[in-house]
């Protein structure tokens, strides 16, 4: 009927990274409802590939982190970001990426029990709307949102369009969520601000097939800047991030433009064979076949909404952080977006939480969104030490020909040549070993209990590339490998955390606080695990690393969110344990 409503309690938007991340999330808890999507189906382009450990970690806690690692290219696919003039041609530099320095093993081994995996969006999407569905939820492609309504408090009617019979139908929700990427509709029908800095021009994604495995023997990497600064070059085609998409037989060539051109200019636009033209003089040999899969257009862009929610709508994902892919941060910070969100919705609707828990998502997550859209295109203004050193922003070709031949110098000028594109190229780490943009998350907000320790630890000077382990609340629960007595598989701390529900860590000394938790959790209605790492304790701590990450003593403890986020600790007992809990809960949980 025209005037018939469909009911559902979930309503999200979009079935990408951010929207499929939620629905699986959410149904981890039990909870159904609607996804809509106004695309035909997944992803048919690579889009997002880098998933780090901190996505991987969300992903872990509801059992798909293996299905991720064994649809994505392992680490030693991705143990090499290179420049070089061609894939076949002579190599200018390589950097260790992604963890596999040796130099920096012991960082990311500390970091977390997972490990970097080159997952392209379209693996990754299927996975995650394949557990959504098989967990009950409904998904509905080729379907636009179009507009809602707010009757009442609880109430939102969603005017929504089937794109294939020209139907409009509404939905009725509790909440709504808006997951539609970088164009979305929520956001505009919210007229939510967006803070958008300058960008900084257009990329072109080729989408090809090409067997180059035997280019990439011994230059191994996922990600390959091929330039040529010697030679005219069409305006869309200045130079060439070459990314493994599978390897080594599919790939993206993501052609960019010289700094400042005019991207609207009709030189912007060419056909397939011109395309396939510049990518053989990038790959470099000319007999490799090539078949073109797809071509398009992306604007570079550093932007984020003000803030992520309005009442029971909140947005997540590309609808409210837009930016390059330079870091590898979009996807996964999609889903912490909805892994952050998702245990919020759980304890509000299921009365656990009052309900301005669910204000903290924002005020937690658009302090991230901000830090990754500046990260991400900085990511790429970084690139301008070496390119400015090797002529490549040089417009006059004989200029650039003249800078080519300075390398060749022996002597003063030579070597300062050298010397700036040594100095530009390990610049660009900031990008390939980011760790502290990728895990130094601190959360300030109502969800964390923060007045017995209002000084917040200061981050390492170098605080993208390193990360700060640390217990303060706020901060993620410190990873520490442990073991049984008798040693069986070891597992992390972060494995005895999570899974929807609170987690309370202590020590020898600290059986008060496991009582204490038990009696505080029947008091405020949810959930604490309670365990004891240390000598003949619940765990062993055979590395002995939880006692050096922990900070507090042996007898103190770190009660951890449901979402591996530390929400309060204690340095060592305390006479009121039960109580100190109860208050510490009730003011985590907005009660």
């Amino acid at each position: 009927m025209a005037d018939e409503i469909i009911k559902t309690d979930l309503l999200i938007v979009g079935a990408g990274p951010a929207g499929a991340a939620l629905a699986c999330f959410l149904s981890s808890y039990g909870r159904k409802g609607i996804i809509i999507s106004a695309a035909s189906g997944t992803a048919h382009t690579p889009r997002a590939h880098i998933t780090n450990m901190a996505a991987l970690e969300c992903l872990r806690d509801i059992g798909l982190d293996k299905q991720c690692i064994d649809a994505g290219a392992a680490g030693n696919h991705m143990i090499h970001t290179r420049w070089c003039h061609s894939m076949a041609g002579d190599e200018y530099a390589r950097l260790y990426s992604w963890g596999n320095d040796p130099k920096r093993k012991g960082d990311y081994d500390a970091a977390s029990p997972c490990d970097h995996v080159d997952l392209p969006q379209t693996e990754l999407e299927p996975i995650l709307t394949r557990r959504a569905i098989h967990t009950g939820w409904t998904l509905r492609f080729d379907t636009s949102f179009v507009s809602f309504t707010r009757p009442a408090p609880d109430v939102i009617i969603s005017e929504v369009r089937d794109s294939l019979s020209g139907r409009t139908y509404k939905i009725q929700s509790r909440f709504l969520f808006g997951c539609d990427g970088a164009r979305s509709q929520v956001i505009r029908e919210l007229k939510i601000p967006l803070i958008k800095k300058p960008g900084q021009g257009l990329a072109l994604n080729v989408l090809l097939k090409a067997d180059l495995s035997h280019l990439v023997k011994n230059r191994t990497g996922n990600l390959h800047w091929v330039f040529q600064p010697e030679k005219e070059h069409p305006a869309w085609g200045w130079a060439c991030i070459v990314r493994m998409v599978r390897p080594w037989d599919e790939w993206m060539f993501i052609f960019l433009p010289p700094p400042g051109a005019d991207v609207k200019g009709d030189d912007m636009i060419a056909s397939n064979e011109e395309y396939i033209a510049r990518v053989k003089q990038f790959i470099g040999d000319e007999s490799v076949d090539i078949e073109i899969k797809d071509v398009s257009k992306w604007m570079i862009n550093e932007t984020v909404a003000e803030y992520y929610s309005d009442g029971n709508i909140f947005c997540l994902g590309d609808a409210v952080h837009r930016h390059p892919p330079f870091n590898g941060l979009g996807s996964n910070t999609c889903i912490q977006d909805a892994f952050n969100l998702a245990w919020k919705l759980e304890y509000v609707m299921s009365g656990r939480a009052g309900p301005s828990l669910l204000d903290t998502y924002s005020t937690e997550r658009q302090p991230v969104g901000v830090d990754i859209i500046t990260r991400a295109n900085q990511g790429l203004r970084d690139h301008a030490l070496w390119m400015k050193s090797i002529g490549m922003l040089e417009p006059d070709l004989e200029k650039r020909k003249a800078i080519i031949a300075e390398f060749e110098d022996k002597g003063e000028v030579g070597r300062k040549r050298r010397q700036d594109f040594q100095e530009g190229i390990e610049n660009t780490g900031t990008e390939f070993h980011g760790l502290g943009i990728e895990m130094n998350q601190q959360y300030r907000s109502k969800a964390v209990y923060h007045d017995d320790e209002p000084a917040a630890p200061a981050l390492p000077q170098d605080a993208v590339r390193q990360r700060l382990i640390s217990s303060y609340p706020g901060m993620r629960l410190p990873h520490a490998w442990l073991n049984t007595r008798k040693p069986g598989n070891q597992f992390s701390t972060i494995d005895l955390a999570g899974h929807g529900r609170f987690c309370l860590l202590t020590g020898p000394g600290g059986h008060a606080w496991k009582e204490a938790a038990d009696k505080a959790a029947n008091a405020v209605g949810v959930e604490i695990k309670s365990y004891s790492i240390g000598w003949k304790e619940d765990y062993e701590d055979v590395y002995f690393d939880w006692a050096k990450r922990r900070e507090v003593e042996e007898d103190g403890c770190v009660l951890v969110r449901p979402d591996r986020f530390v929400a309060w600790r204690s340095k060592s007992m305390i006479s009121n344990p039960q109580e100190k809990l109860e208050e510490v809960l009730r003011k985590v949980l907005c009660l």
